[in-house]
């Protein structure tokens, strides 16, 4: 009588990444097929019934073919039904994406839970309760026919719905797309699959939010999973078990530097975020004050980094950099580049905070090329 179910959410394949750089972007954009491709090959392993995918399998409403056919393609990793419920990225339009999935060729076992009607699945010990989204927003609850949807005395009863449960999210969630939070007691569901939270999240013991399997942004919430769920007999409690799946890592950081032991222990936090180190992307916001020489170093040391990471993005603003006296030596104090050393020094510490930026980026530009011999 046992049923079992990956559970999934928020794949959104063709996200573009644009804010990554060239060799990132395609890297990240291409994972996220494969991650489907792997979470199907454990469905397979672990014999599951099904792969039940709680909203925005694309990125957007109108992916290109290329898209779309290499959706289908990581599909073909488990020759069991995979249920594709209609998100808020991909609503179920009358042209839209899931149209164009049928005529490029999806196979049967992939469903597109287009309206709201009860799925019978692994003969008929399972019935699949969908709630499509049909726009981006809904103000209603589309979730409330569950509570009248007949299923057989013997079936589980599964809920598959892409929205939020505000009183249950994270204040800065997004509150659209509104599910009671006790849509599973009142349905008399046996799990209650969510989607468009992207990380981990037990709701109540018969309700969770998966996650998206392949992390997107740098946000501890648990991304990178599926849930593997397994139910012995109708009214009995869901075992739940999260899966890692993810391939890359996301990092949101901060350092604050001002001489060299804090140039090199950054380059040691970084070194040590996990091999392989082309597994990771980070964000690193920095602040402080160098010298010329110290804010070399940490450009040589970010340079080295960039190309072991995935993706690093550097956000340096809020790090000054001050000419030191043995700086503006090394850059040269006769003639014509002594007086404008000079007066760049002069506006670097001026208060207008726009030419002064200005003035200390010149003076960098300066140094690094005396000490490449270029001045």
């Amino acid at each position: 009588m046992t049923v079992s179910f990956i559970h999934t959410a928020d794949w959104q394949l063709g996200r573009t990444f644009g804010q990554a750089g060239d060799e990132a972007r395609g890297a990240l954009h291409k994972q996220r097929f494969a991650t489907v491709e792997r979470l199907g090959t454990l469905a397979a392993d672990r014999r599951a019934d099904a792969v039940l995918v709680a909203g925005d399998v694309f990125d957007m409403v109108a992916p290109s073919d290329r898209t779309v056919l290499r959706a289908i393609a990581a599909m073909e990793s488990f020759i069991g039904p995979w249920v594709l419920l209609p998100g808020n990225h991909d609503p179920a339009l009358a042209e839209g994406v899931w149209a164009r999935l049928r005529r490029l060729g999806a196979p049967a076992n992939v469903m597109v839970a287009a309206e709201p009607e009860p799925i019978l699945l692994a003969e008929g010990r399972l019935v699949v309760l969908p709630a499509p989204l049909r726009r981006k927003n809904e103000t209603g609850d589309l979730t409330g026919w569950f509570d009248i949807a007949p299923s057989s005395p013997g079936a589980m009863r599964v809920g598959l719905a892409h929205g939020s449960i505000p009183s249950r999210l994270p204040e800065d969630a997004d509150a659209r797309n509104p599910i009671a939070e006790d849509r599973a007691a009142r349905a008399k569901l046996d799990y209650l699959a969510l989607g468009d939270w992207h990380g981990t999240l037990r709701i109540d013991a018969r309700s969770w939010y998966s996650g998206t399997p392949e992390p997107d942004r740098a946000k501890g919430n648990d991304p990178g999973n599926v849930l593997f769920v397994r139910i012995e007999h109708p009214g009995d409690l869901p075992e739940v078990e999260a899966v890692p799946v993810g391939h890359y890592r996301w990092h949101d950081l901060d350092a604050v530097v001002h001489g060299s032991d804090d140039v090199w222990a950054l380059a040691e936090r970084l070194r040590g975020l996990g091999n392989p180190l082309n597994r990771h992307v980070v964000e690193l916001s920095l602040q402080g004050t160098l010298d010329l020489a110290r804010r070399t170093d940490l450009a040589g040391v970010l340079e080295d980094l960039s190309a072991r990471l995935c993706d690093l993005r550097v956000d340096d603003a809020s790090l000054i950099a001050e000419p030191s006296d043995d700086d503006l030596q090394a850059i040269g104090r006769g003639g014509f580049v002594g007086h404008a050393v000079d007066c760049l020094r002069e506006q670097a510490t001026g208060r207008n905070s726009e030419q002064a930026a200005t003035a200390r980026l010149a003076l960098q530009i300066l140094y690094l090329e005396s000490v490449r011999g270029g001045a």
